[in-house]
């Protein structure tokens, strides 16, 4: 009974959990969608006839998977960081802690409604971005791995910061000094080979660094590092934070008062 209760309860809960912010795809994958097409038309135009970080590779292709990796990444985290934060402050969350609910049902439903967004914009911004810039498929089974495992992780990210966050104000420093910069350093509109000796190697402790060399890796079949070695690093990241927020949902952290 147990199991059935979970598995109900899992279906529930991502459904809602989708719903919710496919009710509003408005605000939830347009306005990324046309964010990540402003960086585009800026960054491209300005930036390529004065860069060239790979050979074969124009800067406005090298951009265009960044861009997508970001928004896949941005997304996923603002789904279950804004879910959990919008429940906790409105009272709701106690519809979701009564019913006999496992914290690994809790954690699966959360986040795999978050790796549905951040895939979602992801596409939407690889749709209509796509016509800019000449786009191969050298190993696509790489970038359906690094969005998997990017949105994933963030998701888990975001639970963890929705749980910790109390009010939206600690929500936004923990979007606004941790995400934001760990996504601006990533590489997403440069290769990290063209930073600085310090910088370089700054970049290289940053699992966002990974996830998106990786994806555009799946594109170009070129990259800053092997793409075995940053799946190593994204799946180790996503092992701590998946342990530490499933630690925080048995323990009711911050959930009950």
């Amino acid at each position: 009974m147990s199991g059935i209760s979970n598995m109900n309860g899992f279906r529930t809960l991502l459904y809602k959990e989708t719903l919710r912010f496919w009710k509003v795809s408005f605000q939830t994958i347009a306005a990324p969608v046309l964010t990540a097409v402003l960086y585009l038309l800026i960054f491209g135009h300005v930036l390529e006839d004065h860069v060239r970080v790979y050979d074969s590779v124009s800067y406005t292709s090298f951009l265009v998977p960044g861009l997508v990796m970001m928004s896949v990444l941005q997304n996923a985290f603002a789904n279950t960081s804004s879910s959990l934060i919008q429940s906790k402050i409105t009272g709701n969350i106690v519809f979701i802690l009564l019913p006999p609910l496992s914290a690994l049902t809790l954690f699966s439903a959360y986040v795999l409604a978050a790796m549905v967004r951040g895939v979602s914009v992801g596409l939407g911004v690889f749709i209509v971005t796509a016509w800019a810039a000449k786009l191969s498929f050298v190993a696509p089974g790489w970038i359906l791995i690094f969005a998997v495992l990017g949105s994933a992780l963030l998701g888990t990210l975001g639970l963890i910061a929705g749980i910790w966050a109390e009010k939206f104000d600690q929500l936004a420093a923990f979007q606004n000094f941790l995400i934001m910069p760990a996504t601006f350093l990533s590489g997403v509109f440069y290769s990290v080979h063209s930073l600085p000796a310090f910088w370089y190697t700054v970049s290289h402790f940053n699992p966002f660094f990974y996830m998106i060399d990786g994806f555009r890796y799946g594109f170009f079949g070129v990259s800053d590092v092997s793409p075995w070695h940053s799946l190593s690093v994204v799946l180790i990241s996503f092992a701590v934070v998946a342990t530490v927020a499933l630690s925080m949902l048995r323990r009711g952290y911050k959930l009950r008062h």
